[in-house]
């Protein structure tokens, strides 16, 4: 890939990490001592000095804005995973490792400034009041005008979302037809399993992409599912899984460890060792199991990850994980905002501490990330080297600590060179608007193909579907004329992968495309 794409995609993969890894033991119904901050009974020179500055200063100063200054500044000098949570981002944080919100169940892109549905969510709200891939919302509630307006996601997001049992009116375009639709909200879940298939007649595939309040359960639905269809060894891919709960991470290593193993402990100056062990006989003790990794893999995965190496029980495949051993908890203020505080690290079964380095700042450990890419980590495995203290795992493989998840076997990035057009294009997401439209126009041919393997079979786009999106292109000023025929070619791929991921959503998107995904393509063949 290209240090362009890089540039776009690193902060994204980066917040990510940040936001979900520092939930690692965070528990939201909690109520254990200590979750709610005390108060205290005498007042301190930092609340004298803001009491003083709200009271005294010569220009008006928001209280919010004063704590959250004081809180981000005093935070910014520990670790950096203990972070502040104003009152009004505390729900929607919340929201994320419940795993559902309140809403209507659609996907939504805003094309030409119109809102078009992408996707209704099978049996959520929307999908009982009759809405239909490729609706274009025209008014919210009588009265607000949303076609033709420069609004953002955000903005459509908020009214679209709403508590339960609410109802929103909606004016939308089908075709050249103006329909008036009724939706009473409904709790909309976001599943924690991106896909759960089988690959081929023994092999199964299960991608985790968080690890939420339901995450345990999805798990194991899909695990029984996979046994069911004849899965006897499995790849467990927990690539861009940034973590969360983990209790949910630890649930799901007990399936995999036999007897009571230590899945991992938790240790810090005020907490004392804390042991996760296995409780139960698991699903999937036996069978071999490849479990694939990346930067973007952290804090609970990173844990799961761990406690299967330390055990012999997988083989680790990708690139070196973050490198997060801490963990947090969450306090409630009385504002009503919450402070998450690193409150012990948490260590494999053999002892490791995976966490990297943070001592010489918040900037440098931000960038860290994105050094690994400069000095060639990436491209050839062999340039890690080791940090902290050696183990020895039963089988007598050397492992170390203070560094992430090393795998045990490598596979570089793609760091090929891209045409600066095909950049430009995955940037603005031109493929997925060609793709969406494409596939309006011929609905009734795809609704002829009943499953992703078959799709991958029967659309194979070539020279008619780079025709038209080369048109396509050109109204985003993005001219693809005289690009590589290698460039052209992951293209069209990658209009056979969205197309399945505009019909069926992750489940197609990487059902189809792990066909050529170099890790999971990697993993198949160790298996054999």
């Amino acid at each position: 890939m290209g240090s362009k794409k890089l540039q776009i995609w690193l902060p994204v993969l980066f917040a990510v990490v940040m936001v979900l890894g520092m939930m690692i033991g965070y528990q939201l119904k909690e109520k254990t001592l200590g979750n709610r901050f005390f108060n205290l009974s005498r007042r301190t020179s930092l609340q004298e000095l803001v009491e003083l500055i709200k009271g005294k200063y010569v220009d008006r100063v928001s209280a919010d804005s004063i704590t959250q200054l004081a809180a981000d500044e005093l935070l910014s000098h520990l670790d950096p995973h203990s972070v502040f949570i104003p009152a009004d981002h505390l729900k929607e944080v919340n929201e994320e490792m419940m795993g559902n919100f309140q809403g209507i169940g659609v996907e939504f892109q805003i094309m030409d400034d119109t809102v078009n549905v992408m996707n209704v969510m099978k049996d959520g709200p929307s999908a009982k009041a009759g809405l239909e891939t490729g609706d274009k919302f025209i008014k919210v509630n009588d009265s607000i005008i949303i076609a033709g307006k420069k609004m953002q996601p955000d903005d459509i997001r908020k009214l679209l979302r709403g508590a339960m049992n609410t109802e929103v009116k909606l004016q939308l375009l089908r075709g050249n037809e103006k329909k008036e639709v009724k939706i009473i909200r409904g709790v909309i879940p976001v599943s924690p399993v991106d896909a759960a298939y089988m690959i081929n007649a023994e092999t199964g595939y299960l991608r985790i992409n968080k690890f939420a309040e339901r995450t345990y359960e999805a798990f194991m639905q899909s695990m029984e599912k996979l046994q069911k269809q004849g899965m006897k060894q499995l790849i467990l891919d927990l690539r861009g899984n940034g973590g969360g709960l983990m209790k949910e991470a630890t649930d799901i290593a007990d399936e995999f460890l036999s007897e009571d193993k230590l899945i991992v402990y938790t240790e810090g100056e005020h907490m004392p060792r804390f042991e996760y062990r296995c409780k139960r006989d698991g699903i999937f003790e036996k069978g071999k199991l490849e479990v694939l990794i990346d930067e973007g893999t952290a804090s609970a995965s990173e844990v799961l990850a761990g406690a299967l190496q330390d055990w012999d029980r997988a083989t680790i495949i990708g690139r070196r994980s973050f490198g997060k051993g801490l963990v947090q908890q969450q306090f409630q203020l009385t504002d009503g905002s919450a402070v998450r505080l690193t409150i012990a690290r948490y260590y494999s079964p053999l002892g490791r501490n995976i966490q990297k380095p943070y001592t010489k700042g918040k900037a440098q450990y931000e960038e860290e990330l994105a050094d690994r890419f400069h000095n060639g980590e990436v491209v050839k495995g062999d340039t890690v080297k080791p940090m902290g203290k050696p183990f020895k795992t039963p089988g007598g493989r050397t492992v170390y600590g203070g560094g992430a998840i090393t795998p045990d076997i490598f596979v570089p990035f793609d760091t090929t060179h891209k045409d600066p057009a095909v950049v430009k294009m995955y940037y603005k997401y031109t493929v997925g608007s060609f793709v969406y439209n494409y596939y309006i126009q011929n609905r009734t041919f795809f609704n002829s193909i009943t499953t992703p393997a078959d799709l991958a079979e029967k659309f194979i786009p070539g020279e008619k579907e780079w025709a038209g999106l080369v048109s396509f292109a050109k109204k985003d000023t993005i001219q693809l004329t005289g690009i590589k025929e290698k460039d052209k070619k992951e293209v069209l791929q990658r209009v056979q992968t969205m197309m399945a991921r505009q019909i069926w959503r992750n489940e197609g998107y990487f059902e189809v495309g792990n066909r050529n995904d170099i890790t999971v393509q990697k993993a198949i063949e160790h298996l054999k």
